[in-house]
């Protein structure tokens, strides 16, 4: 699975190109990195002359660049590494990462399942009870690097689990 930019352009006569999916229902044509060609321009620009940094509410960040809260893509290191090369990383508060002491065993037997067990180990794996003293932790691990710590909770579980996300560091 690639990374997708949504790409919105215009044709003449139309404003952007909304591709109609059913009884009034339209999405946007998303294009994945490897569709996409960069090319030099007839000009050239001067690196102290792009400015690439972002907003995000009162948050400053140097890199447009925000890693999804999936346990596959953000952990407290991959965290680290994002953040002080100036982008944000969103650890899953609800993943392996605060249900095992230690996930990388977890990660280990999950790339190595049969595509016809995968499903049943998995509900068997993330039936693990999320512990908050881990979500402290994590968080801590996070903060620890240096960096801005961001995390997220689905609606279901924000009420019992948002004091630990808190205590930990988060706001």
């Amino acid at each position: 699975m690639g990374s997708v930019l949504s790409v919105r352009y215009e044709r003449k006569g139309t404003t952007g190109m909304d591709i109609e999916i059913g009884r009034g229902k339209t999405a946007r044509r998303a294009y994945g990195l490897d569709e996409i060609a960069i090319v030099p321009s007839r000009r050239t620009r001067d690196p102290e002359d792009v400015d690439i940094s972002w907003s995000l509410g009162n948050l400053n960040l140097d890199l447009p660049c925000l890693a999804s809260a999936l346990d596959a893509a953000v952990d407290p290191t991959t965290a680290g590494i994002i953040g002080s090369l100036g982008g944000l990383a969103v650890l899953n508060l609800e993943g392996l990462q605060t249900r095992y002491e230690d996930p990388a065993p977890v990660f280990e037997e999950i790339a190595s399942l049969p595509e016809h067990k995968a499903t049943r180990v998995m509900q068997e794996i993330y039936s693990e009870p999320i512990k908050e003293e881990l979500i402290f932790r994590r968080v801590q691990e996070i903060k620890d690097k240096g960096v801005i710590a961001a995390a997220s909770l689905t609606p279901q579980r924000v009420e019992r689990y948002h004091r630990a996300a808190i205590e930990a560091g988060l706001w």
